[in-house]
């Protein structure tokens, strides 16, 4: 079954929106492997700091059901849209890798996302696929954070 790996973050009652979006996937997908969160500053604007971690699911959804379910979850947790793109977020989860899919578009959806240049992305999800290649570098995400350090 493909993985789909994924960021979540949340700078708006982050403990209460994160626990209830992991539990979420639980309950959709089954076992959710988990890296541990971290406390970021905020990436483009100023605004309190995000608590950020990963995740790993395996789905049988295609990566556009999943995306539509993941954007549908964000609002359920009054995620909004009608603020600049930079701005504190009840949650934030995004497909950073879906398998090896190399993808852009419709819209916004890109796979790989390119915030994994992001520590905030790297790191987390680092430890808990340290051994996943990435399918447009070739490279390690162990490998990836040692020689190129996250911003």
């Amino acid at each position: 079954m493909p993985k789909a790996y994924l960021s979540l973050g949340s700078n708006q009652e982050p403990e209460k929106h994160l626990a209830s979006a992991v539990q979420a996937l639980r309950d959709t997908f089954g076992t959710v492997v988990l890296s541990d969160w971290v406390r970021t500053r905020a990436v483009g604007f100023d605004g309190p700091d995000f608590i950020n971690g990963a995740a790993i699911i395996e789905t049988d959804w295609d990566v556009y059901a999943l995306d539509q379910w993941l954007h549908a979850l964000e609002d359920a947790h009054g995620r909004r849209r009608d603020v600049p793109r930079f701005s504190s977020r009840t949650l934030d989860i995004d497909i950073i890798f879906f398998d090896d899919l190399i993808l852009k578009g419709p819209g916004n959806l890109q796979i790989p996302r390119p915030e994994l240049k992001h520590a905030f992305v790297l790191e987390p999800l680092a430890q808990i696929a340290p051994d996943y290649i990435h399918p447009e570098t070739g490279m390690s995400l162990s490998r990836t954070l040692r020689i190129q350090p996250p911003e």
